[in-house]
């Protein structure tokens, strides 16, 4: 591994005395510097889908759009389980920065030099590029969170860090709106979010760190007294692990993983199904402004935080730290709010806003559940790897299809053929998620 992603080594302890003081110091920091830092990330992955109608009008087809956007979703899916791997033996405050930074330098390379944006196959490259990158992300968040927090805290920790992409999310659209304002230039949606992104870099590096022990702190695990009850607590759960441990031994052969890896392939469908393409459907079919997209686009990201507050505490407080009961509710609300935005008649903008904002709401908290499983079902060191497999299925399987299916679909079948597929995943996702509910139960 390259010297300076190696994770730093232990600190000399710190006096007893000063072991609270410090804890509550960088616990705060490092959760700070991960929820600003994967918000961050947000900024520079979903901003190429406001740029797309003014590349329709350029003469690009929804299709060819859809295979230069899936060159994101291919790359980040596969980034996020092999980076995974890598991030599972790095120091998580270089590993993530740098991700971030090379992901805003495409963006802002793709905003300012007209060649990126050229031809369908160069937009692929850098729009690939970009999601490699972009899985940089994920992975070293987690290996923060399993560190500095213990597990009776981390589901609601993971429901409130989970809200960061919302919020980045949502940031994409005022942005854009912003930076249209100020240039009036559609390649400022590019350029501007890039430069935003790597001031939020920085920040990364000033506020992670990686391990209690590499700041002189105990683990986690012996300052709260709460251990993991999947596997036994010793001193070999405190060693980093091999790459062949990490794949073969805690994640490829793991039944109930795989499980949620599937659903989660039908969740993320959904999930970029509605938003990536968003602002075509209400240009086109409900005759929104930019501004009134770029607003609606924000309102999805936004509606997902108490979503994602809510489904965090409902499976904490009312089902006993059980995940699929609150999943499958969620899904068949998202369900009905897409029927409605579907079917909704042109007109009735605040009823087409209203939907977009309860598919946010609902849509969001299966998707951080499905990845506090992934961290449950592993060792913290394998954490990156359980997440970045479950991710892997989410959008190589789920957003790429999104993209390139959806695509192809608007341009020979319509947006009724299309919306007919984002509700059939509504309900696959369901299924599949109800194959957890016995061994959920077995395990409260």
């Amino acid at each position: 591994m390259i010297g300076f992603l190696r994770p730093p080594g232990h600190q000399k302890p710190l006096p007893e005395d000063k072991v609270d003081a410090g804890y509550k110091r960088l616990r705060l920091q490092v959760f700070a510097g991960i929820f600003l830092g994967y918000a961050g990330y947000y900024l520079v992955r979903k901003n190429f889908t406001l740029a797309m109608p003014y590349l329709i009008e350029q003469g690009y087809s929804k299709a060819d759009l859809g295979i230069a956007l899936s060159g994101v979703s291919i790359a980040y899916g596969l980034s996020k389980f092999f980076m995974g791997n890598v991030s599972d033996r790095s120091n998580a405050r270089v590993f993530m920065t740098l991700g971030l930074t090379c992901s805003a330098l495409i963006m802002i390379f793709m905003g300012t030099m007209p060649v990126a944006t050229s031809s369908v196959t160069i937009m692929f490259v850098l729009l690939l590029m970009n999601g490699w990158f972009q899985g940089m992300g994920w992975p070293p968040s987690g290996r923060v969170m399993v560190h500095w927090f213990s597990p009776a805290e981390r589901g609601t920790k993971m429901a409130v860090w989970n809200v960061a992409h919302n919020i980045g999310g949502g940031m994409v659209g005022p942005i854009a709106i912003l930076a249209m304002a100020m240039f009036a230039d559609w390649h400022s949606i590019l350029y501007v979010h890039g430069f935003f992104a790597l001031i939020v870099a920085v920040l990364i590096f000033l506020l992670v760190r990686d391990t209690p022990q590499s700041e002189g702190l105990p683990t986690i695990e012996n300052h709260r007294n709460d251990y993991p009850k999947t596997f036994e607590y010793g001193e070999s759960y405190e060693k980093e692990l091999s790459a062949k441990a990490i794949f073969f031994e805690y994640v490829l052969n793991n039944k109930f993983l795989w499980t949620i890896a599937l659903a989660n392939a039908f969740v993320y469908f959904i999930r970029y199904g509605v938003l990536d393409w968003a602002p075509t459907y209400l240009n086109e079919v409900k005759h929104f402004s930019f501004e009134q997209s770029g607003w609606a686009y924000a309102f999805y990201e936004f509606a997902g935080i108490p979503g994602t507050l809510i489904c965090g505490w409902l499976s904490d407080k009312v089902f006993n730290g059980r995940r699929a009961p609150v999943s499958i509710a969620y899904l068949l609300l998202t369900l009905v709010c897409v029927l409605i935005y579907w079917k909704n008649p042109v007109g009735n903008p605040n009823l087409d806003i209203a939907m977009l904002i309860g598919i946010g709401f609902f849509i969001y908290g299966p998707i951080m559940l499905i990845g506090v499983q992934a961290l449950d079902l592993a060792p913290k060191k394998a954490a990156g790897t359980a997440a970045g497999f479950t991710g892997l299925f989410g959008y190589v399987g789920g957003a790429v299809s999104a993209n390139i299916v959806i695509g192809y679909v608007l341009d020979n079948a319509g947006w009724n053929a299309a919306f007919s597929l984002i509700a059939g995943a509504c309900v696959l996702a369901m299924i599949l998620i109800s194959f957890t509910w016995k061994a959920e139960h077995r395990a409260v």
